[in-house]
């Protein structure tokens, strides 16, 4: 099992841009000492309270600040780009940081971003199977010519290449029923976000789809399976219940207000109004048993474990502010917790 920790750079209400990077610049330091294998990083827009929407550009500022960590994006939104700058960037970050970078890509969830960047969603799903092919085809060919419906590139010689070869890992994000089947069959690894969607009973069915179309298109090896599971880690079970709490609240509030505005728009896929409803609908202890795992060490291991086994995880990116409500001092105990007394129960 590989662990990563999941970071939102979140700005407080009371707290300026430079409070939100130094905070989450010290849990990345924090990280960095207590030998977490990998942070990630999401990219936000057009999203109040949230300083990440230049994730290559924090990325590259962690790079030069650690030595160790590898760094993943989770995910970068290719249709929001152009694929060859966004291949020059990461080629670039790969290079400064030693090899280091996990490219976690996806289509990005929400329509509202994508009219921001003027790129209609209807769109996104052929622009992220165009764009990553651009993408590989400028990592390892000297120079190449593709011919899409959104993009043409003739006769490009891209640099630098990548540090790792033949290119940095790539994994796939997954919020919606439909894309495990498609990622399967494209055989990539996948980094699953449930809240919009999921619980995670619901999750064994879905993943199995993918393990099959993924053995149907005659892929090698085994498929791996990531899953980002917000965590909470306390020293009593008082605390690991009542600490979280409104920052979870809070979320479930937010999000399920915001899917089920999408509900009647155009070029979406799935039933938006009823999984607003649904978020909306669940209370705290409905996350506790399906959504989170929060608790002592050895329940979270266990609740962990559970997953793993049930849903043949080979990664966890655990989510250590859900909410962003959780003061820095009690995010920081939580990963000291977890990376002392949970991942160890791993070994």
């Amino acid at each position: 099992m590989h662990f990563g920790v999941f970071l939102e750079f979140p700005r407080r209400a009371e707290g300026t841009y430079q409070d939100a990077f130094d905070a989450s610049f010290a849990l990345v330091d924090a990280a960095e000492r207590l030998g977490v294998e990998s942070v990630w990083l999401a990219e936000y827009h057009f999203n109040p309270g949230r300083v990440l929407s230049s994730p290559i550009m924090i990325a590259t500022a962690i790079a030069a600040r650690t030595e160790r960590i590898r760094i993943g994006l989770a995910v970068q939104c290719l249709p929001l780009g152009h694929p060859v700058r966004l291949a020059e960037e990461a080629a670039t970050l790969d290079q400064l940081s030693g090899g280091r970078l996990e490219y976690g890509v996806g289509r990005g969830t929400f329509p509202n971003v994508h009219e921001g960047f003027n790129t209609p969603f209807a769109e996104s799903r052929g622009r992220f199977d165009e764009s990553l092919e651009i993408i590989k085809r400028a990592w390892t060919e000297e120079s190449f010519t593709f011919e899409g419906e959104y993009y043409q590139c003739r006769d490009l010689c891209v640099e630098p290449k990548p540090r790792q070869t033949p290119h940095p890992p790539i994994r796939v994000g997954i919020t919606s029923a439909e894309s495990f089947p498609i990622i399967g069959s494209m055989g990539y690894p996948i980094l699953i976000n449930p809240s919009r969607v999921f619980t995670f009973p619901e999750l064994a069915g879905h993943i199995a789809e993918y393990r099959r179309a993924w053995r149907e298109a005659g892929h090698n090896g085994e498929p791996e399976v990531g899953l980002r599971v917000p965590v909470y880690v306390a020293e009593t079970v008082e605390r690991a219940y009542a600490d979280p709490r409104e920052g979870a609240e809070f979320m479930a509030q937010r999000l399920g207000l915001r899917v089920a505005s999408y509900a009647t728009y155009g070029g979406t896929t799935g039933d938006w109004q009823s999984q607003g409803d649904k978020i909306l609908g669940m209370d705290y202890d409905d996350w506790l048993r399906d959504k989170v795992a929060y608790g002592t060490p050895e329940m979270v291991a266990d609740r962990l474990r559970q997953l793993q086994e049930e849903l043949a995880l080979t990664q966890i990116i655990y989510e250590i502010d859900l909410g962003n409500h959780l003061p820095y001092d009690l995010q920081m105990n939580s990963l000291r917790l977890f990376n002392e007394e949970v991942v160890p129960r791993f070994s």
